[in-house]
């Protein structure tokens, strides 16, 4: 049994697909208040504090709508565990993917930087699922 499917069948998301249009600014600057203090702290010393900020909503603003529009829709009627499952391992392995794009070819602690852009990740995601459990406060 999977940690997601304690109860019985769970589908991906519960909003008509029309509303994840809505819920998108809200969740993005959910995410990127929560994300970019994480990075901020954790990407490379060697980046200016402007550029981690521009990293904390850049990255996010890249694998976001991905993560809210497009993967619901691909796992429409599917288990919820199967769809974070790939949705939270896209949005890290993507934002490493760009952040070494970005950033290759300057020295760069590039371990840390990818840990923190990992920690990030999960910290949105945690506070996703707990206010997913309380029912998004009533906001959707």
């Amino acid at each position: 049994m999977f940690f997601f499917d304690d109860v019985n069948f769970v589908q991906t998301q519960n909003l008509p697909l029309g509303d994840l249009v809505y819920f998108l600014p809200f969740g993005y600057l959910l995410t990127i208040l929560i994300e970019t203090p994480i990075l901020l702290l954790g990407l490379s010393s060697k980046l200016s504090t402007k550029q981690r900020l521009l990293c904390g909503a850049w990255l996010t603003a890249c694998t976001y709508p991905i993560v809210v529009l497009v993967l619901p829709t691909l796992f429409l009627g599917e288990a919820r565990w199967l769809y974070l499952a790939v949705a939270e391992t896209f949005a890290p392995v993507a934002e490493c993917l760009l952040f070494w794009l970005a950033c290759r070819g300057r020295e760069i602690e590039w371990a840390r930087s990818f840990i923190a852009i990992v920690i990030a990740n999960l910290a949105s995601f945690g506070s996703g699922e707990v206010l997913n459990y309380f029912s998004w406060f009533g906001l959707f």
